[in-house]
């Protein structure tokens, strides 16, 4: 057993954690309800919808209005934001390569759980590595569990005209490390489900890309 320090979400902020090794004397426990009869018993089935893209892409913004269109559809939605994960499930995690990794693992677990309960889990996360993507919809077709991904895409030169946060001016200025898109690589999807580009289409019209897409295929 180790312990370790790492950058939490401030930069001013240090959390301390202790990594501890896998339990073995577990085993797990199913559920008496099918997927299938939790299905029809809800009147929908679970999927993911990842959206995935450069900070200031518009993933929160459309994973917001797409939460709430398909609650007005009265279809249980629910948005996994990835600053909002790092203020309580993840907030032990900094940002290199590897914690970058963990933070995609835990959250496709977390989104996974929300999809087998029948929900529409949208999840938004720069999510830059293909590696951990692709792990992510591994775990949810192991499930037997539909993944969706979106690539919410804008050129570099348009989010940092956008830039609402000053992120990618301190990026530049090097007062953040490990930036995607300036200082560690954002590795765009090959063949998504979902292209969107932000830099063409507003928020409404993105959202009834995604819509129409579950229509297409059954999903709502």
């Amino acid at each position: 057993m180790r312990t370790r320090l790492l950058n939490g979400v401030s930069d001013n902020c240090i959390t301390e954690f202790t990594e501890s090794p896998m339990a073995t004397n577990i085993t797990f426990h199913p559920g008496a309800v099918s997927s299938e009869e939790r299905a029809n018993l809800l009147g929908q089935r679970g999927i993911t919808l990842w959206l995935t893209g450069l900070s200031a892409s518009g993933k929160s913004t459309i994973a917001t209005a797409l939460e709430q269109h398909l609650l007005h559809l009265k279809k249980h939605a629910y948005r996994l934001d990835g600053d909002n994960i790092r203020f309580g499930l993840n907030k032990d995690l900094g940002f290199s390569e590897k914690d970058r990794n963990e933070n995609i693992r835990r959250i496709s677990e977390v989104a996974k759980l929300f999809s087998d309960s029948g929900a529409i889990a949208i999840t938004a996360f720069i999510s830059p590595y293909k590696a951990d993507r692709n792990l992510a919809r591994e775990l949810h077709t192991k499930s037997n569990i539909s993944f969706i991904e979106v690539f919410v895409d804008a050129p570099l030169a348009v989010v940092e005209q956008r830039d609402p946060k000053g992120l990618y001016k301190k990026a530049r200025a090097g007062e953040i490390k490990e930036f995607t898109g300036i200082s560690a690589p954002y590795e765009p999807p090959e063949s998504p489900e979902i292209h969107i580009r932000t830099d063409q289409l507003d928020v409404a019209a993105s959202v009834k890309v995604i819509t129409e897409y579950l229509v297409s295929q059954g999903i709502i």
